[in-house]
């Protein structure tokens, strides 16, 4: 048994062993809030690209040329602070209704319109669940960047449904690394949450006047 299990290993593309240590690294390092999330994702999402097109997930395959794209703003938006200086530090924030209603429009939009596209131009099997993680996961990352605390909220659901995909299309590597995504959501959520609402106790017993870190720092919208 261990022998079979050892020879599946072994059988398993180098490409998806490096996409499971960074994948799971950076994810980590986000929940953590640590500005090198970003550059250990830009690795990740290199990895993938070969990973995606040898499996014929077209539409991941372009989602993770969007994701090295993304990881390079994040990692230029989030460096804009100062871990020694609080009052420079990118705060957690939530997503106001207008941007909420923005991104669900297009989300509900942009799904079929890619499906349609894949089914009629590649050779594509699974159009409508790839197309759903793919334009979730595109919405879930800016609001990453951005330190939206929705976003976990929508990476649990891109993971739950990429698990039954990756699983389906014998990805295995990746369909384990999915699955510990779900859990890990959880955990960001819980974390980013606590550093959210820690932030707000702060500004009510220093109140808005205060000079102690609390207030929120000026920046350029990008």
């Amino acid at each position: 048994m261990f022998y079979a299990l050892y020879e599946q290993l072994a059988a398993i593309n180098l490409f998806e062993w490096a996409g499971l240590v960074s994948g799971l690294l950076c994810v980590w390092l986000l929940i953590k809030q640590n500005i090198w999330t970003w550059p250990i994702g830009l690795v990740y999402s290199l990895v993938s690209l070969a990973v995606f097109m040898q499996t014929k997930l077209y539409s991941e395959f372009v989602l993770h040329i969007y994701y090295a794209g993304m990881n390079a703003y994040g990692w230029y938006y989030w460096s804009r602070s100062d871990p020694q200086d609080a009052s420079l530090e990118l705060p957690v924030a939530r997503t106001d209704r207008l941007t909420g209603a923005v991104l669900f429009v297009t989300v509900a939009i942009c799904v079929p319109l890619l499906a349609e596209f894949m089914q009629q131009f590649t050779d594509t099997d699974m159009a409508y669940a790839d197309s759903t993680i793919t334009i979730l996961s595109f919405a879930a990352m800016w609001m990453t960047a951005r330190k939206l605390i929705e976003n976990w909220y929508i990476w649990l659901l891109v993971d739950i449904i990429a698990t039954g995909v990756y699983i389906i299309k014998g990805i295995e590597l990746y369909a384990l690394l999915y699955c510990i995504y779900i859990g890990m959501a959880l955990a960001g959520l819980v974390a980013w949450r606590a550093s959210l609402l820690s932030r707000q106790q702060l500004q009510v017993e220093t109140g808005p006047d205060s000079n102690h870190g609390d207030e929120k720092p000026v920046r350029v919208p990008l």
